[in-house]
């Protein structure tokens, strides 16, 4: 990444003086502290990928209406999220190769104001992905546990203030972020809210597993031989495993690093970490792509409906 960074404001830390940065950029630059080059094609083709396939997840929810029900409603704007990583990352590659090739020629300053765009919906669409994540484990939570009550208490007028609610903070809390990025308490808060949606969703989702365990183990007491509770939990392990494993791995180094910023910004071990940001960033964006493989892709009634979308049986 050369004229344009993504995030530039998160790339490096800046409560280190100038003179102690370059001391530990010196001395983490031997051996494999050298970052990654990670090809800008690569960021091109893993945007393109995810755009169009969380555009069809889109497309076909608001096609079928028998897919217009809160859950598919939060899977949507999960979608919607992840389109807007997709976007950000592929204007940012269109705008720096217009640059690079001098078919744009630009004030130095409009450059910046256009990163800083870029970086707000980047940092918005960061923070409504991980909401809307939070928010299908609860829908999933009621789903399970309170299954008789779910459409008391997950009504339509409570989704839409829930995904109204979200968009605004996200929002808003990115504007703030771009802002007073200087601030480690808004950093803070950041990583406060991504450790805050990891332990939601290991809580719930254990405790999901844990449901579907004993239903399993009840059902298998009353058959011989019982063989289905191995199986079942067997598959349930390796959902939660998938799901969860797909979540922290894809968000934590990105987390990491911000972590890093704030606690050890001249260390040398952490400046050899933030070298690496680029990837820190495919895996956000290979993120965007497997997410409707694990929430959307799932559902038989969206697979219909998505072989109708992509045939065009409108």
């Amino acid at each position: 990444m050369s004229t344009l960074a993504p995030l530039r404001l998160l790339r490096e830390p800046w409560n280190a003086s100038e003179g102690n940065q370059s001391n530990a950029v010196f001395g983490a630059s031997g051996g494999w502290c050298q970052g990654l080059d990670i090809p800008s094609e690569l960021f091109l083709a893993l945007g393109l990928v995810s755009l169009v396939e969380n555009l069809l997840v889109v497309a076909a929810i608001l096609k079928n209406r028998n897919l217009h029900s809160p859950t598919y409603y939060f899977i949507c704007c999960l979608a919607v999220s992840d389109m807007l990583v997709s976007i950000s990352n592929l204007a940012e590659m269109l705008f720096m190769l217009l640059l690079e090739h001098g078919v744009l020629v630009m004030r130095p300053s409009i450059v910046r104001h256009m990163d800083s765009v870029i970086d707000m919906l980047i940092c918005s669409s960061v923070v409504s992905s991980l909401s809307f994540l939070g928010v299908i484990a609860v829908d999933r939570y009621i789903t399970i546990f309170y299954a008789l009550r779910y459409h008391s208490i997950m009504t339509l007028q409570r989704a839409v203030v829930t995904m109204a609610s979200i968009w605004l903070a996200s929002t808003v809390s990115s504007t703030v972020l771009i802002t007073y990025y200087r601030s480690n308490t808004i950093l803070l808060c950041l990583i406060g809210f991504f450790l805050f949606m990891l332990v939601l969703m290991l809580v719930l989702y254990i405790h999901m597993f844990a449901l579907a365990r004993h239903h399993l183990h009840s059902i298998s007491s009353q058959q011989k031989p019982p063989t289905a509770h191995r199986g079942g939990s067997l598959k349930g392990a390796v959902t939660l495993t998938i799901l969860l494993g797909v979540f922290f791995i894809c968000w934590g180094p990105f987390f990491f690093h911000l972590i890093l910023i704030v606690t050890c910004p001249t260390n040398p071990f952490c400046t050899c970490f933030f070298s690496y940001f680029n990837l820190f960033l495919i895996l956000i964006i290979c993120n965007s792509v497997i997410d409707p493989l694990i929430y959307a892709f799932r559902s038989q009634e969206l697979r219909r409906t998505l072989r109708e979308v992509v045939t065009c049986s409108w």
